[in-house]
């Protein structure tokens, strides 16, 4: 599942205008990320990142329950 996640990531990325997650764990459909913003980039909010991030995966990798920041 690690790798569909990380594929999913590399897919989500570009529509996160300049703010970038990285995967820090996943453990039975709870997915945590770091997310991190650019200083040089207008980027969204971590919230709106967040939810987009998990609604974006869900559909993507149906296992997924629950994203995290962390």
């Amino acid at each position: 599942m690690r790798e569909k996640v990380e594929a999913a990531l590399a897919k989500i990325r570009p529509i996160l205008g300049g703010t970038d997650v990285v995967l820090i764990d996943l453990d039975e459909g709870i997915v945590k990320v770091r997310v991190l913003t650019s200083s040089c980039a207008a980027g969204m909010s971590p919230e709106m990142t967040l939810e987009i991030l998990e609604e974006q995966l869900k559909e993507l990798v149906p296992d997924v329950k629950e994203v995290i920041a962390v």
